[in-house]
């Protein structure tokens, strides 16, 4: 096998999604603690700004990132929600009853660990919804490495667990991560919005009057104070699943925009988001409140809400487990939900502004994302499916 074919192998493996995001990680972390450091943030903090006449957007690059180029992430997301709860896993209620359960269990304990430590801290209270969310794209990843030796049923529990958690996190986001709400801005958008929805119950098939219309909602939802990646979501559900003329421009769209998202733009985010500074830690801010608040709710509060949840449900006999699963494996995949990175990472980012609190929910994150990720794939890969399950 030739280079080119080994390399053409690795990026269509489910994993590479994972692997990338590592390295980005990886690089962010090498550059911040470099002769780099002050390039990488410099960069990241210069303005940039979209005006016509003086009037636009003016943002230091790090916000174009998280508010933008993350947009077109939970623009993807919303697409994949949309055909899920219209055609896939999310069709039939009672195949979301057990992970969705898992998911809110995967997202009340971590938060309330959160909350234990972080009681008596006021200043950081605010970020207990860090812990709650699970990255898909690296949750994934891991449990394709584990290969054949996992069910394929179980892929689909923790694909739907995800999915829904991905759900969760954007509604926390819409409800928590409002400031200073500027209403006009907020019923302007409800006109784009209005144009949107006309496209979609005429089964539009040019999906460009659509992104246009997005776009503008997005810029009047970031001027009102609502976290803009919203608009994203808001213009994936209203894409067409089917057009009048039978094709699909929502399927058509998700597949050409998922390998520049997966391979491109998170990869990016986590670069831009994931540089520790290490010199600028101390003893006392990696044993404080906030990273071990954030670590203890991604590796104990997924275990233990995921699992226990699921272990519940099956007792009652209000759901059945996973065809060809076993406890260790629902056990494995709590632990792989553990792995927060992006959305953590992002929802920290709305939480703080401040640099030093930001480096800490930056190892808090990165620590607890690590362990849940090792003990995930531990379990998994020393509990095999027998063979024809």
């Amino acid at each position: 096998m030739s280079l080119l074919q080994s390399f053409q192998r690795l990026v269509r493996h489910d994993a590479f999604g994972g692997i990338l995001l590592m390295l980005a990680a990886v690089a962010a972390m090498i550059v911040a603690n470099s002769d780099f450091s002050n390039f990488y943030d410099g960069f990241l903090n210069a303005y940039l700004a979209v005006t016509l006449d003086g009037e636009g957007l003016k943002k230091p690059l790090i916000l174009w990132i998280n508010d933008g180029l993350m947009a077109i992430f939970f623009f993807l997301i919303g697409l994949e929600l949309k055909r899920e709860m219209l055609e896939g896993k999310l069709k039939n209620p009672s195949d979301v009853v057990l992970p969705g359960m898992a998911a809110v269990g995967g997202m009340v304990l971590p938060a309330a660990i959160y909350v234990a430590f972080n009681w008596n801290s006021p200043e950081t209270l605010g970020g207990w919804a860090i812990p709650a969310a699970t990255d898909i794209a690296f949750a994934l990843g891991i449990l394709a490495l584990v290969g054949t030796r996992a069910p394929v049923s179980l892929k689909v529990f923790l694909l739907t667990l995800a999915i829904l958690d991905d759900l969760g996190a954007i509604l926390i986001i819409a409800l928590f991560y409002t400031a200073d709400l500027k209403v006009n801005y907020l019923i302007y958008s409800l006109l784009p919005l209005a144009g949107l929805i006309i496209l979609n119950i005429k089964g539009a098939h040019r999906v460009a009057p659509a992104i246009l219309l997005g776009i503008i909602m997005w810029v009047l939802v970031l001027r009102s104070g609502v976290h803009a990646t919203l608009a994203g979501v808001i213009t994936a559900f209203c894409i067409p699943l089917v057009d009048k003329w039978g094709k699909s421009p929502l399927r058509s769209l998700e597949h050409g925009l998922e390998p520049y998202v997966n391979y491109l733009i998170i990869p990016i985010f986590a670069f831009a988001n994931a540089g520790v500074v290490l010199s600028a830690l101390s003893l006392s801010d990696l044993t404080s409140a906030l990273p071990l608040g954030i670590a203890g709710g991604l590796v104990i509060g997924k275990q233990i809400g995921i699992f226990g949840l699921v272990f519940i449900m099956v007792k009652l006999g209000w759901a059945r487990m996973p065809h060809g699963t076993n406890w260790i494996h629902i056990y494995g995949v709590a632990c792989l939900a553990g792995i927060g990175f992006t959305m953590s990472l992002f929802i920290g980012g709305l939480s703080f502004d401040d640099a030093a609190l930001m480096n800490q929910v930056r190892v808090g994150v990165l620590s607890g994302s690590i362990i849940s990720g090792i003990i995930g794939f531990a379990i998994l890969w020393m509990n095999p499916t027998p063979e024809g399950e």
